[in-house]
């Protein structure tokens, strides 16, 4: 009796997968990489010389440093914190609401899938490009670098905004569209008591993400820490991109910091009240 009831189990398993797929997947992604490396157009010979040629201009930017530079540095670095600033603010104000429109369960479905297009554009492009097309209008100036970040900052801030309503428990406002609240009400009292942490927690990292991308906006010249940096790299001014480095290291890290507990306070007292 148990030979047959072995033998229906048996015959009611399913066929094992097959694995040639995987393995051609994984053929196929091996070949792409080796292609990649095959056709890339890099001296590969040199690259023995590297270690050899990074200590060699660690030596010149910090050997003698030129503290003389160092109040232009700090003063520049602040303006770039400040286009950072700007630049989150203004993000925040245009994707915070959009995030709403985007999410399933609150905005309508023609406007949620052009929504969450426009976002996935707006982070496929690098702020630099969107600055270099903002600057035909505003010119080379720290507001230039701003919008370009507020516009960067609207791609993610909107993509990170409508996941976390996505998954936040859908109870409360469940509760308030039974209650007979509208729309403004089931966000006001349904979803963003949910959400507000992981809402807060997202603008802080995206101020992070600004800072360190300022300084690169200024490559282009719309002015900051990153206009220094090119200015003095160009001219070959190796003790004073040293003492800029220190002090964009050292402001990058102290806010890195900063936000990094702010946000755990957050995420942790939201855990709690959860």
């Amino acid at each position: 009796m148990s030979t047959v009831r072995y033998e229906t189990a048996a015959l009611l398993l399913p066929p094992a997968p097959a694995r040639w797929p995987r393995r051609l997947l994984a053929a196929g992604l091996t070949g792409l990489v080796v292609l990649a490396f095959w056709s890339a157009a890099v001296p590969w010979e040199r690259l023995a010389d590297l270690p050899g040629e990074f200590l060699r201009y660690l030596w010149l930017m910090f050997s003698q440093p030129n503290w003389e530079k160092l109040p232009d540095a700090m003063l520049q670095t602040w303006r770039s914190i400040a286009m950072a600033w700007v630049g989150t603010v203004l993000g925040v104000i245009v994707a915070t609401p959009l995030s709403f429109l985007a999410a399933g369960g609150l905005g309508p479905l023609w406007l949620r899938a052009p929504l969450r297009g426009l976002f996935a554009v707006i982070r496929a492009v690098p702020e630099i490009i969107i600055a270099i097309i903002i600057l035909s209008v505003t010119g080379l100036t720290p507001l230039t670098g701003a919008l370009a970040l507020a516009v960067g900052g609207v791609g993610t801030l909107g993509k990170w905004g409508y996941e976390a309503i996505e998954s936040a428990p859908t109870g409360a406002a469940q509760a308030a569209r039974a209650a007979g609240g509208g729309t403004a009400q089931i966000v006001r009292w349904g979803v963003w008591p949910q959400v507000s942490a992981d809402f807060l927690s997202f603008w802080l990292y995206r101020f992070e993400i600004n800072v360190r991308a300022s300084a690169v906006l200024g490559l282009i010249g719309v002015g900051g820490i990153g206009d220094m940096l090119a200015s003095y790299t160009q001219y070959r001014d190796w003790p004073t991109v040293g003492v800029l480095l220190i002090v964009v290291v050292i402001a990058t890290m102290t806010i890195d910091a900063l936000s990094s507990r702010v946000r755990r306070r957050l995420t942790e007292g939201a855990r709690r009240r959860a």
